[in-house]
């Protein structure tokens, strides 16, 4: 695998968070009918499909203002119809691959990330009984579970972005990296990585910030202190000069909470200060 980019360093395909997003709410809902799609361009593109007889949505590029899909894009709002035949909301320019589904009643939620459609999300059913509203808020739910997934990948590569770009300065290394703004991005890609539900991504987003503390010239046969992952995650806002209290509200943890991951990492280190806590760990590699 190259690093030559954030996206080939870290970002996992989106398609696999929609795949995932639609499986959650089919177990969970029982909805018959589940597909979506992302936006580019305000082109939607339907990609991930439960429940379907048919191959005529597979791959359906939805303009704009057409459609139901297209009407969410365009207001960057859910909407719904209980009969999609003869619904007077919406155009009917894919009549031909919809109705040879069969689908009947329809509610299409968009994923919004940073006031842009990344994605829209549908639950459909065949019968005479329109979706309810169980349905429709079990795909509203997905909806913003997706949301905050694309969220912190996004802030995630916005994060390697400036580290590689000051990497570039150079050539690569140390040298070419602000020590403080290195710092920063070391912290916030340890407070992300807490937030992910994916574990396989959360121990990638925690690799690159250790990559990130670990010195140019580590000293041989080191034995290193073996400090749990909030007690580096506590350490690292330290490290930016945030009180107990600060580091708290920005790791979701109380304030006596991260007195006692401090206290604990103090004592791994076998320091009696949070100056030296840091001052220990920074030149163990544990931080930057």
């Amino acid at each position: 695998m190259t690093h030559s980019s954030p996206e080939s360093l870290l970002r996992p395909d989106d398609e696999g968070a929609l795949r995932q997003v639609l499986r959650q709410v089919h177990e969970r809902s029982g909805i018959p009918v589940l597909f979506a799609g992302q936006v580019e361009n305000e082109i939607l593109s339907l990609s991930q499909f439960i429940g379907m007889r048919t191959s005529g949505l597979r791959d359906l590029r939805v303009r704009a203002d057409t459609g139901l899909g297209g009407r969410v894009v365009s207001t960057r709002r859910s909407a719904g119809v209980a009969d999609y035949r003869s619904a007077r909301s919406i155009t009917h320019d894919y009549d031909r691959p919809v109705l040879a589904e069969g689908i009947r009643s329809v509610v299409a939620v968009p994923v919004v990330v940073s006031g842009a459609v990344r994605g829209v999300l549908y639950g459909a059913c065949r019968g005479p009984e329109p979706l309810g509203d169980r349905a429709v808020d079990a795909v509203t739910e997905a909806s913003r579970r997706l949301t905050a997934e694309l969220a912190v990948r996004d802030e995630v590569d916005r994060r390697l972005r400036l580290w590689q770009a000051a990497q570039g300065n150079d050539g690569g290394g140390q040298q070419g990296v602000e020590l403080e703004e290195t710092r920063e991005i070391h912290a916030e890609l340890r407070r992300i990585a807490q937030e992910l539900p994916d574990e396989d991504l959360r121990r990638r987003v925690l690799d690159v910030a250790q990559r990130l503390a670990r010195p140019a010239d580590p000293p041989e046969h080191a034995l290193l202190p073996r400090l749990t992952p909030r007690e580096l995650d506590v350490l690292a806002q330290v490290a930016l000069g945030c009180t107990n209290a600060e580091a708290g509200r920005r790791l979701s943890l109380h304030a006596e909470t991260v007195k006692a991951y401090l206290r604990s990492g103090m004592r791994k280190l076998g320091v009696s200060t949070r100056f030296e806590a840091v001052v220990a760990a920074r030149r163990q590699g544990l931080l930057p």
